[in-house]
Protein backbone atom coordinates (compact mmCIF):
# COMPACT_ATOMS: atom_id res chain seq x y z
CA UNK A 1 0.00 0.00 0.00
CA UNK A 2 1.50 3.61 -1.11
CA UNK A 3 1.94 6.25 1.49
CA UNK A 4 0.21 9.38 0.42
CA UNK A 5 1.59 12.81 1.97
CA UNK A 6 -0.69 15.71 3.63
CA UNK A 7 -0.88 17.07 0.47
CA UNK A 8 -1.67 14.26 -1.40
CA UNK A 9 -4.47 13.32 0.41
CA UNK A 10 -5.68 16.62 0.18
CA UNK A 11 -5.43 16.90 -2.92
CA UNK A 12 -7.19 13.53 -4.05
CA UNK A 13 -9.62 13.60 -1.06
CA UNK A 14 -12.68 13.89 -3.30
CA UNK A 15 -11.61 11.05 -5.21
CA UNK A 16 -11.15 9.07 -1.97
CA UNK A 17 -14.38 9.86 -0.86
CA UNK A 18 -16.08 7.88 -3.54
CA UNK A 19 -16.82 4.12 -2.44
CA UNK A 20 -16.18 3.55 -6.19
CA UNK A 21 -12.84 4.72 -5.69
CA UNK A 22 -11.32 4.70 -1.66
CA UNK A 23 -7.85 4.90 -1.53
CA UNK A 24 -7.14 1.36 -3.18
CA UNK A 25 -8.22 3.28 -6.27
CA UNK A 26 -6.43 6.25 -6.01
CA UNK A 27 -3.45 4.25 -5.59
CA UNK A 28 -4.25 2.30 -8.79
CA UNK A 29 -4.85 6.39 -10.36
CA UNK A 30 -1.03 6.96 -9.19
CA UNK A 31 0.37 3.88 -10.73
CA UNK A 32 -1.30 3.60 -13.71
CA UNK A 33 0.09 5.02 -17.24
CA UNK A 34 -1.85 6.36 -19.69
CA UNK A 35 -0.95 7.33 -23.54
CA UNK A 36 -2.98 10.62 -25.11
CA UNK A 37 -2.56 10.15 -29.11
CA UNK A 38 -3.33 13.74 -30.19
CA UNK A 39 -3.35 17.31 -27.46
CA UNK A 40 -6.33 18.74 -29.62
CA UNK A 41 -9.97 19.33 -28.91
CA UNK A 42 -9.92 15.99 -27.47
CA UNK A 43 -6.83 15.12 -26.12
CA UNK A 44 -6.36 18.46 -24.15
CA UNK A 45 -9.45 17.82 -21.40
CA UNK A 46 -8.61 14.19 -21.35
CA UNK A 47 -4.99 15.08 -20.25
CA UNK A 48 -6.08 17.80 -17.69
CA UNK A 49 -8.59 15.34 -16.14
CA UNK A 50 -6.30 12.33 -16.28
CA UNK A 51 -3.74 14.68 -14.53
CA UNK A 52 -5.87 16.12 -11.95
CA UNK A 53 -7.31 13.05 -11.04
CA UNK A 54 -3.36 11.88 -9.97
CA UNK A 55 -2.74 9.51 -12.88
CA UNK A 56 1.30 8.91 -12.62
CA UNK A 57 1.91 8.89 -16.18
CA UNK A 58 0.62 10.55 -18.86
CA UNK A 59 2.40 9.96 -22.46
CA UNK A 60 1.38 12.70 -24.59
CA UNK A 61 1.90 12.72 -28.67
CA UNK A 62 1.46 15.01 -31.19
CA UNK A 63 3.94 16.63 -33.58
CA UNK A 64 1.88 19.46 -34.94
CA UNK A 65 2.33 23.26 -33.13
CA UNK A 66 -0.09 25.55 -31.65
CA UNK A 67 -1.76 27.86 -34.03
CA UNK A 68 -4.14 30.74 -33.68
CA UNK A 69 -7.28 28.56 -34.78
CA UNK A 70 -6.47 25.67 -32.56
CA UNK A 71 -7.13 27.61 -29.35
CA UNK A 72 -10.97 27.56 -30.04
CA UNK A 73 -11.46 24.39 -28.85
CA UNK A 74 -7.93 23.27 -27.49
CA UNK A 75 -8.30 24.52 -24.00
CA UNK A 76 -4.26 22.98 -22.99
CA UNK A 77 -2.68 25.49 -25.15
CA UNK A 78 -2.83 29.03 -24.80
CA UNK A 79 -2.08 32.29 -26.88
CA UNK A 80 1.51 32.38 -25.41
CA UNK A 81 1.71 28.73 -26.97
CA UNK A 82 1.23 29.86 -30.39
CA UNK A 83 4.24 28.44 -32.52
CA UNK A 84 5.32 25.65 -30.09
CA UNK A 85 4.97 22.53 -30.06
CA UNK A 86 2.03 21.26 -28.46
CA UNK A 87 3.64 18.66 -26.59
CA UNK A 88 5.72 21.01 -24.85
CA UNK A 89 2.45 23.30 -24.28
CA UNK A 90 0.78 20.22 -23.08
CA UNK A 91 3.49 19.07 -21.16
CA UNK A 92 3.43 22.86 -19.26
CA UNK A 93 -0.23 22.55 -18.58
CA UNK A 94 -0.19 19.18 -16.99
CA UNK A 95 2.54 19.71 -14.86
CA UNK A 96 0.96 23.29 -13.45
CA UNK A 97 -2.18 21.46 -12.37
CA UNK A 98 -0.23 18.62 -11.34
CA UNK A 99 3.26 18.26 -10.07
CA UNK A 100 2.96 14.82 -9.42
CA UNK A 101 2.29 13.67 -12.70
CA UNK A 102 5.14 12.36 -14.83
CA UNK A 103 4.67 13.57 -18.06
CA UNK A 104 5.91 11.66 -20.82
CA UNK A 105 6.09 13.95 -24.01
CA UNK A 106 6.84 11.98 -27.55
CA UNK A 107 6.94 14.91 -30.84
CA UNK A 108 5.72 12.24 -33.36
CA UNK A 109 3.20 11.47 -36.02
CA UNK A 110 2.05 8.34 -35.30
CA UNK A 111 2.49 5.77 -38.07
CA UNK A 112 2.79 1.79 -38.54
CA UNK A 113 6.38 1.90 -37.99
CA UNK A 114 6.56 3.77 -34.34
CA UNK A 115 2.80 3.07 -32.87
CA UNK A 116 3.81 -0.02 -31.20
CA UNK A 117 7.06 1.01 -29.68
CA UNK A 118 4.46 4.20 -28.55
CA UNK A 119 1.80 2.52 -26.80
CA UNK A 120 3.87 -0.48 -25.78
CA UNK A 121 3.80 -0.12 -22.06
CA UNK A 122 1.02 2.41 -21.67
CA UNK A 123 -2.25 0.60 -19.65
CA UNK A 124 -4.49 2.35 -21.77
CA UNK A 125 -4.92 4.92 -24.66
CA UNK A 126 -7.17 7.80 -25.71
CA UNK A 127 -7.90 8.65 -29.12
CA UNK A 128 -7.81 12.15 -29.52
CA UNK A 129 -6.54 12.07 -33.41
CA UNK A 130 -8.37 13.96 -36.52
CA UNK A 131 -8.20 11.31 -39.12
CA UNK A 132 -9.66 8.01 -40.09
CA UNK A 133 -6.14 5.80 -41.21
CA UNK A 134 -4.48 6.85 -37.66
CA UNK A 135 -7.75 5.93 -35.62
CA UNK A 136 -7.95 2.42 -37.60
CA UNK A 137 -3.98 2.26 -36.84
CA UNK A 138 -4.76 3.17 -33.20
CA UNK A 139 -7.86 0.29 -32.94
CA UNK A 140 -5.33 -2.32 -34.97
CA UNK A 141 -2.36 -1.77 -32.59
CA UNK A 142 -4.09 -1.79 -29.68
CA UNK A 143 -5.49 -4.74 -30.54
CA UNK A 144 -2.31 -6.54 -31.31
CA UNK A 145 -0.80 -5.66 -28.18
CA UNK A 146 -3.82 -6.05 -26.25
CA UNK A 147 -4.20 -2.30 -24.30
CA UNK A 148 -7.65 -0.92 -23.88
CA UNK A 149 -8.39 2.00 -25.38
CA UNK A 150 -11.01 4.64 -25.69
CA UNK A 151 -12.04 5.66 -29.50
CA UNK A 152 -13.44 9.53 -29.97
CA UNK A 153 -14.45 11.48 -32.89
CA UNK A 154 -16.03 14.59 -33.57
CA UNK A 155 -17.58 17.38 -36.41
CA UNK A 156 -19.61 20.26 -36.02
CA UNK A 157 -21.81 19.78 -33.57
CA UNK A 158 -21.70 15.44 -32.71
CA UNK A 159 -19.34 13.62 -31.44
CA UNK A 160 -19.07 9.95 -30.55
CA UNK A 161 -17.31 7.52 -28.59
CA UNK A 162 -16.45 3.69 -27.68
CA UNK A 163 -14.09 1.91 -25.22
CA UNK A 164 -12.15 -1.29 -26.64
CA UNK A 165 -10.89 -3.92 -24.58
CA UNK A 166 -8.98 -6.31 -26.89
CA UNK A 167 -10.65 -9.97 -27.02
CA UNK A 168 -12.90 -8.81 -24.85
CA UNK A 169 -15.37 -6.35 -26.54
CA UNK A 170 -16.06 -5.68 -30.30
CA UNK A 171 -13.30 -3.11 -31.44
CA UNK A 172 -13.13 -0.32 -33.37
CA UNK A 173 -13.04 -2.02 -37.02
CA UNK A 174 -15.42 -4.61 -35.92
CA UNK A 175 -18.20 -1.90 -36.76
CA UNK A 176 -16.30 0.40 -39.26
CA UNK A 177 -14.30 -1.87 -41.12
CA UNK A 178 -12.15 0.62 -42.75
CA UNK A 179 -11.65 3.96 -43.40
CA UNK A 180 -14.54 5.62 -45.81
CA UNK A 181 -13.67 6.88 -49.29
CA UNK A 182 -12.04 10.39 -49.53
CA UNK A 183 -14.04 13.08 -49.87
CA UNK A 184 -17.00 11.22 -48.25
CA UNK A 185 -16.77 13.10 -44.77
CA UNK A 186 -17.09 16.81 -45.20
CA UNK A 187 -13.73 18.45 -43.42
CA UNK A 188 -13.59 20.70 -40.49
CA UNK A 189 -13.02 23.51 -43.17
CA UNK A 190 -16.42 23.11 -44.62
CA UNK A 191 -18.25 21.66 -41.46
CA UNK A 192 -16.84 23.60 -38.77
CA UNK A 193 -16.31 22.20 -35.49
CA UNK A 194 -18.16 23.93 -31.90
CA UNK A 195 -15.33 23.99 -29.16
CA UNK A 196 -17.31 22.75 -26.18
CA UNK A 197 -18.25 19.25 -28.44
CA UNK A 198 -14.75 18.31 -28.33
CA UNK A 199 -14.95 19.22 -24.48
CA UNK A 200 -17.58 16.96 -24.16
CA UNK A 201 -16.19 14.55 -25.72
CA UNK A 202 -12.84 14.61 -24.78
CA UNK A 203 -14.06 14.78 -20.78
CA UNK A 204 -15.82 11.69 -21.44
CA UNK A 205 -12.94 9.46 -22.79
CA UNK A 206 -11.03 10.49 -19.73
CA UNK A 207 -14.19 9.01 -17.61
CA UNK A 208 -13.47 5.58 -19.14
CA UNK A 209 -9.54 5.73 -18.72
CA UNK A 210 -10.61 6.42 -14.86
CA UNK A 211 -13.36 4.34 -14.89
CA UNK A 212 -10.78 1.49 -16.40
CA UNK A 213 -8.05 1.88 -14.18
CA UNK A 214 -9.90 2.00 -10.40
CA UNK A 215 -12.88 -0.65 -11.99
CA UNK A 216 -15.46 1.96 -11.36
CA UNK A 217 -18.95 1.61 -13.04
CA UNK A 218 -19.50 0.38 -16.25
CA UNK A 219 -17.17 1.38 -19.70
CA UNK A 220 -18.54 2.34 -23.03
CA UNK A 221 -17.59 -1.30 -24.40
CA UNK A 222 -19.85 -2.79 -26.71
CA UNK A 223 -21.82 0.60 -27.17
CA UNK A 224 -21.49 3.39 -29.19
CA UNK A 225 -22.14 6.60 -27.15
CA UNK A 226 -22.99 9.54 -29.76
CA UNK A 227 -24.68 13.06 -29.03
CA UNK A 228 -25.47 15.91 -30.47
CA UNK A 229 -25.04 19.24 -28.70
CA UNK A 230 -27.88 20.94 -30.25
CA UNK A 231 -30.26 18.71 -28.64
CA UNK A 232 -28.38 17.75 -26.04
CA UNK A 233 -29.92 14.48 -27.01
CA UNK A 234 -27.60 11.61 -25.98
CA UNK A 235 -27.76 7.89 -27.91
CA UNK A 236 -25.82 4.61 -26.76
CA UNK A 237 -25.93 1.81 -29.18
CA UNK A 238 -25.66 -2.14 -28.53
CA UNK A 239 -22.39 -3.37 -30.36
CA UNK A 240 -21.64 -7.23 -31.09
CA UNK A 241 -17.91 -8.38 -31.81
CA UNK A 242 -17.88 -8.95 -35.34
CA UNK A 243 -16.57 -12.75 -35.74
CA UNK A 244 -15.09 -12.10 -39.02
CA UNK A 245 -13.18 -9.07 -38.11
CA UNK A 246 -9.83 -8.54 -39.93
CA UNK A 247 -8.18 -7.59 -36.59
CA UNK A 248 -9.70 -8.97 -33.43
CA UNK A 249 -11.57 -12.32 -34.70
CA UNK A 250 -9.92 -16.03 -34.26
CA UNK A 251 -8.81 -16.00 -37.59
CA UNK A 252 -7.53 -12.01 -38.45
CA UNK A 253 -6.80 -11.30 -42.36
CA UNK A 254 -4.60 -8.24 -40.73
CA UNK A 255 -1.71 -9.27 -38.69
CA UNK A 256 0.64 -6.42 -39.73
CA UNK A 257 0.70 -2.95 -38.86
CA UNK A 258 -0.19 -0.80 -41.98
CA UNK A 259 -0.67 2.78 -42.93
CA UNK A 260 -3.67 3.51 -45.09
CA UNK A 261 -4.68 7.09 -46.93
CA UNK A 262 -7.06 9.22 -46.30
CA UNK A 263 -7.60 12.93 -46.42
CA UNK A 264 -6.63 14.39 -42.41
CA UNK A 265 -8.98 17.02 -41.57
CA UNK A 266 -7.97 18.76 -38.22
CA UNK A 267 -10.43 18.30 -36.30
CA UNK A 268 -8.54 17.98 -33.04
Amino acid sequence: MMDLSESQLERYSRNILLDAVGFEGQEKLMQARVLIIGTGGLGSPAAMYCAAAGVGTIGIVDSDVVELSNLQRQIIHSTGDIGSPKVKSAREKIEAINPDVIVEPIEAFVNAANIGSIIDGYDFVIDGTDNFPTKFLINDACVMKRIAFSHGGILSFSGQTMTVLPKESCCYRCIFHKPPPKSMIPSCFESGVLGVVAGLLGTIQAAEALKFITGAGDLLADELLSFDALTMNFRKVRLRKNPGCAVCSETPSITDLRDEEEDICDLK
